[in-house]
């Protein structure tokens, strides 16, 4: 009878389909995950294959690998959406080079363009150059059809400058942009490549991502980073998470749990 119980438990826990909340991600270059070019893109095309059968709802991978993602998805018949970044990881380019790489990846055809803000700008003060570039990569991704997704970084930002860059972000498209248009903008949490001391958390954390849909609603709220089970992800899909980043999508998926940051 226990057994009955508990498995009873498991199996109404995994009734949510996670797999169309998850954006699984490979943002390391060759350097990074130690492979050459020619292995790094072996392991690139693994993670498309495995997005594609899988159903995820988008593959997030570097502006290089997007027409190969295209190209492969339009293959195989699938609504798999491929996303990329922009001005990775750092966000501190000049807002020349965000829209160079923005209208690049637009041409190349990506679906979402996931742009780290210039976090480092806001905490010094720098507001007016954080609503510019907010303003011009929203509308540069609006008027291509895309969704646009704002990194802040939030390992980087203490409570006080989550809740304001996330309104930030908001204000900025209320004030600029139709209500329609609010589904397709995104505050998100994490690029995953932060580094940290003492090895805090560098991606989503509940605490965070509270503050998040707080400050940016209506916008959606991307959980990248941090989300290591179908618990994680369950627990964050109903605290209103729309998007889930994550380097381990197969095994969240299947209920299992990684020890991956992103």
């Amino acid at each position: 009878r226990i057994l009955m119980y508990f498995c009873r438990i498991r199996s109404n826990f995994k009734i949510m389909n996670v797999n169309q909340y998850l954006d699984s991600t490979y943002l390391k270059t060759a350097s990074q995950a130690g492979l050459t070019e020619e292995e790094n893109t072996i392991v690139v095309k693994k993670a498309i294959e495995e997005a594609i059968q899988e159903k995820f709802k988008l593959i997030m991978i570097r502006p290089n690998f997007v027409t190969m993602a295209k190209e492969m998805i339009v293959k195989a018949n699938s609504a798999l959406l491929v996303g990329t970044v922009i001005d990775f990881p750092e966000g501190k380019s000049s807002l020349e080079i965000k829209i160079k790489e923005a209208n690049e990846a637009i041409e190349n055809g990506a679906d979402d363009l996931d742009f780290v803000c210039n976090y480092e700008a806001f905490k010094n003060g720098n507001t007016e150059l954080v609503k510019q570039e907010v303003l011009i990569g929203t509308q540069i991704g609006l008027a291509n059809n895309k969704t646009v997704k704002w990194i802040i970084e939030v390992a980087a930002l203490n409570e006080r400058e989550i809740i304001q860059l996330s309104s930030l972000i908001k204000n900025v498209v209320v004030s600029n942009f139709n209500e329609e248009d609010y589904a397709s903008v995104f505050v998100k949490s994490s690029t995953g490549f932060y580094k940290t001391e003492n090895d805090l958390p560098n991606g989503a954390t509940i605490p965070a991502v509270i503050i998040m849909l707080e400050n940016a609603s209506p916008l959606s709220v991307k959980a990248a980073g941090g989300v290591r089970s179908y618990e994680d992800a369950v627990e964050m899909i109903r605290l209103g998470v729309k998007r889930i980043g994550t380097s381990a999508a197969k095994v969240i998926s299947d209920g299992g749990n990684t020890t991956n940051q992103y």
